[in-house]
């Protein structure tokens, strides 16, 4: 799924519901200016690299990671639909996973809108909306 045309602005909020596939390994969701700079990247990761059942943040600033953060929590099952909440402050991104629990995440690359959004891997997307 690409929302390139779904601008972002602070004092919005961007929810997304969908449904792991079956035996999904992992699946993120994206704000974003370019494809190298990427203010919010959550992964939920059933099983990817190291991580087992742990969601990772983090961004990207013209191509380059930054330091990845982590929630204990894991609110998703493969084939279970699931909503996430993103409200975007200005200097951070709060994200409500599917169990109620809130991460802040920092705006690291300080803008105030985001033109692209994008979700990647194994999921399907059943609802998208920004308001």
């Amino acid at each position: 799924f690409s929302g390139k045309n779904a601008s972002f602005n602070v004092g919005e909020t961007l929810t997304i519901t969908g449904v792991p596939k079956p035996n999904a390994a992992r699946f993120n969701v994206n704000i974003s200016s370019s494809d190298n700079d990427i203010a919010l990247h959550v992964d939920p990761r059933f099983n990817h690299l190291n991580y087992i059942r742990k969601v990772v943040f983090n961004s990207c600033q013209g191509g380059t990671w930054g330091e990845e953060q982590c929630v204990q929590s894991f609110p998703f099952e493969e084939g279970k639909e699931f909503e996430i909440s993103i409200e975007f402050k200005s200097a951070e991104f709060l994200v409500i996973l599917p169990d109620n629990t809130v991460f802040r995440f920092p705006n690291r690359l300080g803008a105030e809108i985001y033109p692209m959004i994008f979700v990647n891997a194994d999921v399907r997307i059943t609802s998208f909306k920004i308001k």
